[in-house]
């Protein structure tokens, strides 16, 4: 491995250059942005406009001033230089605005996606809470279970000191709370 012929360390920064010129990087795109944005504006057209009547205008009447005499030569200069870094400035412009749109776009997939995960992870919360509180015995049913049951046994016990005994089993037989559905069925 070849050693470090300087005496610096990989493990520091460096130390500041005295006369670093400090360069926005993103400073010329910013530039491209405002002028596309300016080129395509109709107070843009309305001075060109302007510029390109009075050029002609003088260049045409005032005898003294005509520093482009009829076929404008000047005048067709500046405007393809003009086109010559118009067309690259929008270019950039475009291209700049198309990766804000993606990375938008990525960013609103992701939203999506974790929405929709979400979504799908409360739904089957929702799904897990009506199967639990489907086997929830609720206050209600406990209270007519329990008057049914305080019934029972207030007709059992004035039954009881009608008959001493205890029920047959026949007559436990015939209860149709013993009863499970295939032995209906079966008795139908």
């Amino acid at each position: 491995m070849p050693e470090l012929t300087s005496r610096r360390r990989l493990d520091q920064p460096r130390a500041p250059r005295r006369w670093a010129i400090d360069v926005d990087p993103e400073a010329f795109g910013r530039f491209s942005e405002r002028l596309a944005r300016f080129l395509g504006t109709g107070k843009f057209l309305f001075w060109q406009t302007l510029i390109v009547v009075v050029w002609i205008c003088l260049n045409l009447f005032a005898l003294s001033l005509q520093w482009d005499p009829y076929p404008f030569i000047l005048l067709n200069l500046a405007f393809s230089t003009q086109a010559a870094y118009a067309a690259p400035l929008i270019l950039l412009a475009q291209n700049r605005q198309d990766d804000r749109d993606r990375i938008s776009l990525e960013e609103d997939r992701a939203r999506a996606a974790q929405t929709k995960a979400d979504t799908e992870f409360m739904a089957r919360e929702l799904a897990a809470l009506r199967i639990a509180v489907g086997e929830v015995a609720t206050r209600d049913y406990l209270r007519s279970e329990l008057d049914r049951l305080r019934a029972e046994m207030a007709g059992g016990k004035k039954r009881d000191k009608h008959r001493k005994s205890s029920p047959s089993a026949e007559d436990i037989r015939d209860d149709p709370r013993w009863d499970d559905e295939e032995t209906v069925t079966q008795k139908s």
